[in-house]
């Protein structure tokens, strides 16, 4: 299979009904926004994860608030809250749609970080795109309030790496029903 291929939706083989399945892709194979205004309102709840890996001196100096750039996790749960808010905005085929909750939480190990965000929302499409972006954004947030701690002597970051993204949770259920 090509790259073209790939980005085509298809094997490489016959392309007769290249994008036929594809639900962002029409007829004629221009990407397009899915129409949702048909279905139905559910409660929809995503739950997605992430780790930061940091050296273990990294994450006693965010235990103890003595990271130079300030609280280290209260700035990338407003980070992680922001991201979810604005997912529309930069994963180009996401809905705009209203958050009812968002729930963070940091699990700091030895030398980790976990961040967990759960996302709530009630309409038509789910929200786990709002989650995912919201773990890398805090994640993120956390390598820029520490990277002055990560560095070595050459400016590089040997031991800090962000792993594991990954929707961990997706419920949903029909609004007025079970």
């Amino acid at each position: 299979m090509t790259r073209d291929d790939a980005a085509a939706g298809t094997d490489g083989g016959d392309t007769s009904d290249a994008g036929a399945d594809l639900t962002h892709v029409d007829e004629s194979g221009d990407v397009q926004m899915v129409d949702v205004g048909a279905k139905p309102d559910t409660h929809r709840r995503a739950v997605a994860r992430g780790t930061i890996h940091l050296t273990p001196s990294t994450v006693a100096a965010i235990r103890e608030d003595g990271i130079d750039k300030g609280d280290v996790l209260a700035t990338a749960r407003v980070g992680a809250v922001q991201a979810v808010k604005h997912t529309w905005e930069t994963v180009p085929m996401c809905h705009q749609i209203p958050i009812t909750n968002v729930d963070t939480d940091f699990d700091v190990r030895e030398a980790s970080v976990v961040l967990t965000v759960t996302v709530e929302t009630t309409g038509k499409t789910g929200c786990e795109m709002e989650a995912l972006e919201g773990v890398t954004t805090g994640l993120n947030v956390v390598w820029d309030m520490v990277k002055a701690a990560e560095k070595n002597d050459e400016g590089q970051y040997p031991d800090t790496r962000i792993a594991d993204v990954h929707v961990a949770e997706k419920r949903k259920r029909r609004v007025g029903g079970e």
